[in-house]
């Protein structure tokens, strides 16, 4: 049996939601009791790798040991989360272990469900199926796009929730591109098979997309949901409307289902959805009030989005603050999500908004129109983001993220 210990705040998960949010308690309150739950050794900056798939970034780039971006002065409890006890205020561990807080926050990310996809994961990273869903795939996306000279490219969504909604069709449109400057687009097939009824979920930014689309003579399949992929024999099996259709592919980039973490979802923290139940505003547990969750893993229906870490943590650095003074939450999250979508190299429709698919803009208009495809866009993903997620939101500096006032109920 692992050993029983307590602190002011425990954090589960050490991804962006949970290092970003330790940072930010510890930069308002310095000396801080903290403790991360994260057993892997790397922290990823995910949205790079929808770079890495499109040959513009390397994947190394991506990656960095856990241990340079854990803040300084937190306790870093190196395993797994098993279960959560929050009557007793108790986290359990991997080992038997537990751990007591005062106050929990709950970032453990969502779970990739590749095996929802009959077939999948056996195959994967050969027989041309990719995905630029997993750090150690996203290469063999760019080697793919390198060596397609003909015959038919997938791209697959499936149902939502899913994290970063637009990183299905930007690996799409990446790819495009590079085949467009290599003369060979007009002999390969390009579908987009989407499991939702919409190409994109905000309408502003739908006719910037459409226009691509059209550029590079995308077959639009909406309502078409991956179930089945036979690797050797290079073919996908859809599941529409009509029924079940099978088609062959020499490209296959998989987006998985996604789903909350099992042990978050068998929890007492658990919303029907398996997410973390919050109030979508304070970002508060809505029934343990010592409890708060962020990131992919909330119940809260905004984009899955690193920007909308960005935005989300502060908020709960400032109310998880507050609560282990005894008091109510102050600060409010609006439901910010960003989604730069990059629809060729050097260009992106930065989609920016809130919750009820509201524009959310950083800039003014004058300087980046989010709704049509920019160049200063491009240097913002390309150049800027990186830099800003490792030097600024890793250590709790919120440029462009301050904590909002609470939003009117």
């Amino acid at each position: 049996m692992g050993s029983s210990s307590k602190h002011s705040v425990v954090i589960i998960g050490g991804g962006a939601a949970g290092i970003a949010t330790a940072a930010s308690m510890l930069k308002r309150r310095p000396g801080l009791d903290i403790a991360i739950v994260e057993p892997s050794d790397t922290h990823a900056y995910q949205p790079g790798w929808t770079m890495v798939g499109g040959g513009v970034f390397d994947v190394a780039t991506t990656i960095r040991p856990m241990a340079s971006v854990m803040p300084k002065g937190v306790t870093w409890v190196k395993q797994a989360c098993t279960g959560f006890r929050p009557e007793d205020k108790a986290v359990t561990l991997a080992d038997g272990g537990t751990l007591a807080y005062d106050v929990l926050i709950v970032a453990p990310g969502i779970r990739l469900a590749w095996e929802k996809i009959a077939g999948l994961e056996v195959t994967l990273g050969q027989n041309g199926v990719t995905s630029n869903y997993r750090a150690d795939l996203a290469p063999y996306t760019w080697e793919l796009v390198q060596t397609t000279r003909g015959g038919r490219a997938i791209f697959s969504q499936p149902p939502m929730p899913i994290k970063c909604a637009g990183a299905p069709q930007k690996s799409m449109y990446l790819a495009c591109d590079h085949w467009r400057r290599a003369g060979v687009l007009g002999d390969i097939e390009v579908e987009f098979r989407n499991a939702g009824a919409v190409l994109f979920g905000v309408a502003d930014y739908v006719p910037a997309l459409m226009e691509y689309v059209e550029k590079y003579g995308i077959h639009l399949h909406l309502g078409s949901s991956l179930v089945a992929v036979d690797g050797p024999a290079r073919l996908a099996t859809f599941k529409t409307g009509e029924g079940e259709e099978t088609v062959s592919f020499d490209m296959l980039h998989v987006v998985p289902p996604q789903v909350a973490p099992q042990f978050l979802a068998d929890s007492p923290l658990a919303a029907p959805s398996g997410f973390t139940d919050v109030d979508q505003h304070t970002l508060q547990h809505v029934r343990y009030p010592y409890v708060f969750g962020l990131g992919d893993a909330g119940s809260m229906p905004n984009a899955k989005t690193a920007a909308a870490v960005r935005k989300q943590a502060p908020v709960v650095a400032v109310n998880a603050l507050r609560q282990l003074d005894g008091k109510g939450p102050t600060a409010g999250y609006d439901g910010y999500g960003s989604c730069p979508l990059t629809v060729e190299r050097g260009k992106i429709v930065l989609a920016e908004f809130a919750y009820g698919g509201k524009l959310a803009p950083s800039f003014p208009t004058w300087l980046i129109d989010g709704t049509k495809p920019a160049r200063l866009s491009w240097m913002l993903k390309a150049d800027l983001l990186p830099w800003i997620y490792w030097n600024g939101m890793l250590k709790g500096r919120e440029w462009l993220a301050g904590p909002g006032g609470l939003i009117a109920q």
